[in-house]
């Protein structure tokens, strides 16, 4: 058998609803700046270009794809592939996708599967590891990499591994535990067997489609279904919605690797967290004498082992322990760390609640730029929008509302009704309620406009679409 290709798959549909406020359902955890400088999304791209080979497949949703290629050109990656799928269906369909589109041409690579969010530091111990698993999956294993736990976590799945003589390598799996109580992770640990759930795995694609037929054949067949019947170019295939709605929501674990002989668990001993909540974000991030992470504009004072995260404006503390305040434009949150998993049923209430809160930030990235809400009233909304160079707002109209724009800095052009004119800074124009209009950014500078909105509704989903660059649904 020739050696096969290494591509990477990340899967990027997470929501992390853990990590609110910070993380909303338009930019969840991956896309954020949680560690440094970088995002989450980035680190995983740089780590699978260091070993893998062609353009990384990223399985994401609608909503993100045009972050995931704005941040992709951040690091200078100017090619990658992504599946958009059309709903969420958890990782098995989702892998299964990957796995067809990496054999759409006759190849059949070992592909590297990884979450888009986690933390995992980036040593040799990590690249043997995937040495390994290519060598493994090679000769036809299901690889999935086990987490050297360090404490009995209650939050993780393990991995139980059959234990040979050698001291490391691929090991066949004994079981999969999914969450167990403290006592029993105690257990775990002390055996010496047993491995956190990474959630990473590596096999040939043939294998993986021969291992999904023969355990879960419907989650093939609408997954094949879906890929035939989608579309797209320029590196974005959306799958088709009614075939792949109709997949079972079943993680791979569930689907496959807990009923397949091949399975087998590499040990990753290295520094490795899911991130899954507040708790785990300080944990992993850098901390002064007292324990204490700080982002952004913090003054502390008697305060120890807390995680404080200011976005907008200065937060200060006292006499704070094993607190977490995470602040943004438009909500804070403080929470003891111990309850940092609690944040979740917070979510839950939002979503009955409807809360905008949830879904976006006061600041909102489209394709083309951004707007923020900077002021609101009955009737009226007030925003700040930048475009980027040479990006074009698609051609609209609303029922509800009328709009007035400012141009702060940068050149407008402006497409109202049958009329096409410039705007340079401290000018102004009037787009009328009904009018079909459209605004573009000609120079090589941001444009940056304030626009006020009046009318008696005012909601973003007042917009009919005639034309747009970007693809976008009318």
């Amino acid at each position: 058998m020739k050696d096969a290709a290494f591509r990477g798959v990340i899967l990027c549909g997470g929501s992390g609803s853990r990590l609110w406020p910070l993380s909303r359902q338009l930019m969840p955890k991956q896309f954020i700046r949680l560690i440094d400088e970088r995002s989450l999304l980035q680190h995983t791209l740089l780590r699978l270009g260091a070993i893998c080979q062609g353009p990384p497949v990223l399985v994401c949703n609608e909503a993100h794809r045009f972050i995931v290629t704005e941040q992709a050109d951040e690091i200078g990656l100017d090619r990658v592939e992504m599946i958009i799928e059309p709903c969420q269906r958890n990782t098995a369909p989702a892998i299964v996708a990957a796995a067809l589109w990496a054999i759409r041409e006759g190849d059949d690579p070992v592909i590297l599967v990884m979450p888009s969010d986690h933390v995992l530091e980036a040593c040799e111990a990590l690249w043997r590891a995937f040495a390994q698993a290519y060598e493994a999956a090679q000769d036809g294993a299901m690889v999935t990499f086990g987490v050297t736990p360090t404490a009995p976590l209650t939050g993780y799945g393990y991995i139980e591994a059959r234990r040979a003589d050698q001291a490391e390598g691929a090991f066949p799996v004994q079981r999969f535990v999914e969450k167990p109580s403290e006592r029993v992770a105690r257990q775990f640990l002390k055996s010496g067997r047993y491995y956190w759930n990474s959630g990473m795995f590596a096999f040939r694609a043939s294998v993986l489609l021969e291992e999904i037929e023969a355990n879960a054949p419907c989650i093939l067949e609408h997954v094949r279904a879906a890929v035939e019947a989608g579309s797209g170019a320029q590196g974005q295939y959306m799958l088709s919605h009614e075939s792949f709605a109709e997949c079972p929501d079943l993680s791979l674990d569930y689907a496959v690797m807990e009923h397949t002989r091949r399975a087998v668990v590499i040990p990753l001993d290295v520094s490795w967290s899911d991130v899954g909540a507040w708790d785990a974000v300080w944990g992993v991030a850098e901390k002064s004498e007292d324990g204490n992470s700080t982002t952004g504009d913090v003054l502390i004072k008697d305060s120890r082992n807390c995680l404080i995260h200011a976005s907008a404006r200065l937060v200060a503390s006292i006499g704070l322990e094993d607190i977490v305040v995470v602040e943004t434009a438009d909500a804070v949150l403080v929470a003891h760390k111990d309850r940092a998993q609690d944040v979740k049923a917070l979510v839950k209430t939002f979503q009955s609640q409807h809360r905008c809160e949830l879904e976006h930030h006061r600041e909102v990235h489209r394709p083309w730029g951004s707007y923020d809400c900077i002021g609101s009233g009955p009737r009226y909304q007030i925003k700040r929008i930048t475009v980027k160079p040479g990006a074009k707002l698609s051609s609209q109209m609303h029922h509800h509302r009328a709009e007035h724009w400012v141009v702060v800095s940068g050149t407008a052009r402006i497409y109202c009704g049958d009329r096409q004119y410039l705007l340079t800074e401290n000018q102004s124009t009037y787009i009328p309620l009904g009018e079909v209009h459209s605004l573009e950014n000609p120079g090589k500078i941001p444009l940056e406009i304030i626009e006020v909105q009046s009318g008696a509704y005012l909601g973003e989903d007042d917009i009919v679409r005639f034309d747009d660059m970007y693809g976008r649904a009318g």
